[in-house]
């Protein structure tokens, strides 16, 4: 197996790309999809970052994963696919579908970034993931990125719904706390950064005052969800 600086060249990406059915002829896009904004900061001679990519596949993602669920789900009520379609999109989901094609061994990261785990944090890998998706649209259009999406989306579906976790994480939450008899959760922001177009919020959740869950999203709202599904796990609710 190559390591991770060997999977770094234009070729080598070009191969995993071909292996998981989505060929690229246009390599250049394939390696922007991959370029963080750590590694322009370090390599001057690289053109553009991912975050534009990773605007565009956001969007894309929620029509194709919209309608995937309404063909798929005839007799679902709309407020059910709702709620199917953020647990499908969400950082920690998105993230998960990044780790399972290996996506972050191919990220074009500064030193800093990679030597400080960049490659497991679940908003890089999230938006690293969503920037692919924006190159299959530009590349092949709407259905390469469907079929591309498909078996993705019927395992994770799978899965969230044996679990049964459609529902909103904060409300669940909320609702364990209460039956507990202890006081309404509190979400609280950490910090953020990147730019105005691409920031990266850190919440946590405290009850009476200590920290049950931490989270990481696009922006606050999707980083407090993180933060009150964390804090459902570490309590095995």
């Amino acid at each position: 197996m190559e390591d991770t600086q060997g999977r770094q060249s234009p070729a080598a990406r070009q191969k995993w790309a071909e292996r998981l059915g989505i060929p690229f002829n246009n390599l250049s896009l394939l390696t922007r999809a991959f370029t963080h904004r750590s590694y322009i900061n370090e390599h001057h001679e690289a053109i553009e970052d991912n975050e534009r990519l990773e605007f565009l596949g956001d969007a894309v993602l929620d029509f194709i994963v919209g309608a995937w669920l309404y063909n798929r789900f005839p007799e679902m009520a709309e407020g059910e696919m709702t709620r199917m379609r953020s647990a499908l999109v969400r950082t920690e989901q998105l993230a998960e579908f990044a780790n399972k094609i290996d996506l972050g061994d191919f990220i074009l990261l500064g030193h800093g970034e990679d030597v400080h785990g960049g490659r497991e944090r679940l908003a890089l890998l999230c938006a690293g993931f969503e920037a692919l998706i924006g190159a299959l649209y530009l590349e092949q259009d709407i259905p390469a990125v469907s079929e591309f999406m498909r078996p993705l989306l019927n395992d994770a579906t799978e899965k969230i719904l044996a679990r049964g976790r459609t529902r909103d994480p904060k409300s669940l939450f909320q609702e364990w706390i209460q039956s507990q008899g202890m006081s309404t959760p509190v979400y609280r922001t950490v910090s953020e950064s990147g730019p105005d177009h691409a920031k990266s919020f850190s919440v946590e959740v405290l009850v009476d005052g200590v920290v049950y869950g931490h989270g990481e999203g696009h922006n606050k709202r999707e980083a407090a969800k993180m933060a009150a599904q964390k804090a459902l796990e570490r309590l095995n609710v």
